[in-house]
């Protein structure tokens, strides 16, 4: 509903859905994503403004009547609302008559690195702005190497879209670091930890396999080696298109 309302709104013109749900939602992921995120190639905080308002004015009414729910939209008040290169909206949806019914939905309005065009995609007559699919799943590779700790759904992300990647994704990937300031060092500071702390991430990407993805893809998955054979397949695509 969130994602339709923003796509269908003059807030939404131009905002490109990334992350987990787009795939989710425009790929059929097997990955359950939590969150919303956007690509915004302009003042984030203006950006962040608009879409409160909207949730406000648009999405917290339409909750009430499609789903009988009450809800607000906030603004983040912990370390999420210093970030200097990303907004944060807090939806909350509840019912008044069900304990432990609340939801909670951040938005996220950030910036990554594109080099093609936005592409249009729809699903169920409704068009969503999106970067490229090249763009996107290298867009998670940075994202492995630039957040301060991994998120290894960003793994499992690759493991899943990874064929995504060209033979000019290494050296467009060098061309967004470089843009991004993401330096060497840094770079390869987060691929020793990688290779040097495997039983971890093998563990961290297991345990997004069995809470994030559709249980049968799960079973596939596991049947197949599970974590391990998930985490050392994205490695290897890292390794492959990043340079250093």
């Amino acid at each position: 509903m969130t994602a339709r309302i923003v796509a269908t709104s003059p807030a939404g013109h131009s905002l490109l859905l990334i992350g987990g749900f787009r795939y989710r939602l425009l790929d059929r992921s097997a990955r359950l994503s939590m969150d919303l995120d956007y690509h915004w190639g302009g003042d984030l905080t203006q950006k962040q403004g608009e879409l409160l308002r909207l949730c406000r004015r648009v999405l917290l009414p339409q909750a009430r009547r499609e789903l009988g729910c009450d809800g607000r939209a906030d603004l983040p008040t912990g370390p999420e609302a210093e970030s200097p290169s990303a907004r944060f909206i807090e939806l909350r949806l509840w019912k008044e008559t069900v304990s432990g019914s609340q939801i909670i939905l951040p938005v996220e309005i950030n910036r990554i690195a594109c080099l093609d065009p936005a592409t249009i995609r729809t699903a169920e007559g409704i068009v969503y702005p999106t970067p490229s699919d090249l763009d996107l799943i290298e867009a998670k590779i940075i994202a492995v190497l630039n957040r301060p700790f991994i998120a290894h759904r960003d793994l499992v992300d690759l493991f899943l879209y990874g064929d995504r990647l060209t033979a000019d994704s290494p050296r467009r990937l060098g061309e967004k670091l470089e843009r991004l300031g993401i330096d060497a060092a840094l770079t390869r500071a987060r691929l020793t930890d990688l290779e040097q702390n495997v039983e971890y991430h093998c563990r961290s990407v297991q345990g997004v396999i069995d809470g994030y993805l559709d249980p049968p893809v799960a079973a596939q998955i596991n049947a197949g080696g599970g974590g391990r054979t998930v985490f050392e397949r994205a490695l290897r695509l890292i390794q492959a298109n990043v340079h250093l």
